[in-house]
């Protein structure tokens, strides 16, 4: 049998499953997931070995899952169309995925205009069809769905339940080409730490606040220090407004030590040592339309900025939550 290898990008539009299902291939979370549109703000890489099997082929799929494809009007949003388009260039495979409950709409039109002019074959993922209340229904739904692409297949998954998944992985490695393993087998992604930890707690504001505060919030690590027993992190929430930053803390600093507790417990699991956490709010106004504030938040540039001079101190007044202590203000 031979090896199979190449980059798969996983695209649609906002709160279609794109994190859920990269999740579930790779089977370790390495992409954080919540039930508020535009979650995923950079393209996040994940590395599936697929080992040969009695008529199957062996290979590597390295997924890259995406922003929600939409229109930006922003500077975060264009940057987060920068990272769709940066994935699909040099990719072999897409996949197409659609929420199977939800109808056909101009926005997934406008996603499946980019994919064809990518010109990369493309799978059509018709996801969450655990919701179906008939599964017969998912005949006339294929049926509807195949004149509008020459699709490569048309696969019904549920990414939440793991339903589809093997005909699914399956179907990838045969339609990849012959060719090397990119990635280490004990590699999943290449996202480092520091930026994961980053998104472990900006997944837990997102799940704790409500309204316009999750889309308001970016997250940068100041400080990140990984010893045998303990790691020292230091992170700054930025949001857009005072008011924001007075839910972000709540009351007595309730709010900021429960985001900040939650997120600790997913970090010790993530890196395996104990976790001294140490998180900040600050106002930026507009960091949404600042391009330059948009491109820093941006992991690989951050790397970058490391050996460089440290950010200089905001005169805004922080609030403080650290592990096993009580939040200050």
């Amino acid at each position: 049998m031979s090896f199979h290898s190449g980059f798969v990008c996983i695209l649609g539009r906002p709160n279609a499953g794109k994190s859920t299902l990269l999740n579930a291939l790779v089977g370790e979370k390495i992409a954080i997931i919540s039930p508020k549109p535009q979650t995923t703000r950079n393209r996040i890489l994940g590395i599936i070995n697929v080992p040969e099997k009695k008529g199957h082929e062996s290979g590597q799929v390295v997924l890259i899952d995406t922003p929600g494809v939409h229109r930006p009007d922003s500077s975060l949003g264009r940057k987060m169309m920068s990272e769709v388009h940066e994935a699909l260039q040099g990719c072999q495979l897409i996949l197409m995925i659609v929420d199977a409950k939800r109808k056909w709409t101009d926005e997934d039109a406008f996603v499946l205009d980019l994919i064809k002019r990518s010109g990369t074959p493309v799978f059509l993922l018709l996801n969450k069809i655990d919701l179906l209340a008939d599964k017969r229904d998912l005949l006339p739904l294929i049926a509807q769905f195949q004149p509008l692409h020459d699709f490569k297949e048309i696969i019904p998954i549920s990414a939440l339940k793991k339903k589809g998944l093997d005909e699914l992985l399956q179907h990838m490695v045969t339609a990849l080409p012959k060719g090397p393993r990119y990635f280490p087998e004990d590699q999943i992604t290449d996202q480092p730490l520091r930026f994961m930890v980053a998104e472990a707690i900006r997944e837990h504001v997102l799940f704790q606040t409500r309204e316009e505060v999750p889309h308001a919030v970016s997250i940068m690590v100041d400080q990140y220090e990984e010893g045998e027993r303990l790691t020292r992190i230091a992170a700054t929430i930025y949001c857009d407004r005072p008011s924001q930053k007075a839910i972000l803390v709540g009351k007595g600093g309730q709010m900021l030590k429960k985001i900040g507790t939650a997120a600790r417990m997913d970090m010790e699991k993530m890196i395996g040592t104990r976790v001294f956490l140490e998180l900040f709010v600050k106002v930026q106004p507009g960091w949404r339309e600042s391009r330059q504030f948009v491109e820093d938040l941006d992991w690989r540039r951050q790397l970058e900025q490391i050996a460089g001079p440290a950010r200089p101190e905001s005169d805004s007044p922080k609030v403080t939550v650290m592990s096993g202590r009580k939040a200050k203000g």
